[in-house]
């Protein structure tokens, strides 16, 4: 068996045009920011494929401290593709699932920050009650609440 090398996920970012609206609405979530820096400079540019780049992000963290969600707006280039509005099957980025402790609240608090019911609240089983949601500029999140 071959030895595995990976340690960890470290984030998963996605970009947004309203970096302000996107900090507000995962804070009500709960998740908690880490820091916020301007990216630029020719080694950034290098890394992503984008040449000269400035990009402003936010780094925000669970309570847990286990996973982070990264929140960037290009401010050169340009964004070139909009997915926030495709649906459920769509190829590539998904959603974002959280486990939450009150799917009821969560729910409730996010509605007025303008999150959206996908479909709507089930139970799955005797184990979770599970629904989507659209978030800030659509993007899309499943919220997860164990049934104890």
């Amino acid at each position: 068996m071959a030895r595995v090398t990976l340690q960890r996920m470290d984030n998963v970012g996605i970009v947004v045009e309203s970096l302000d609206t996107a900090i507000s609405f995962f804070a009500e979530l709960g998740l908690e920011i880490e820091g916020r820096a301007t990216i630029e400079g020719a080694w950034a540019g290098r890394v992503t494929g984008l040449g000269d780049q400035r990009v402003e992000i936010a780094m925000m963290r669970t309570p847990d401290g286990h996973s982070r969600l990264e929140l960037s707006r290009f401010l050169a280039p340009p964004p070139v593709a909009d997915h926030r509005n495709a649906p459920v099957n769509a190829l590539g980025y998904l959603r974002i699932m959280f486990a939450v402790d009150d799917l009821d609240d969560t729910l409730a608090r996010l509605r007025k920050r303008g999150a959206q019911l996908v479909g709507e609240v089930v139970q799955y089983e005797d184990v979770y009650r599970l629904c989507y949601l659209r978030g800030p500029e659509g993007i899309l999140i499943g919220l997860a609440e164990q049934i104890d």
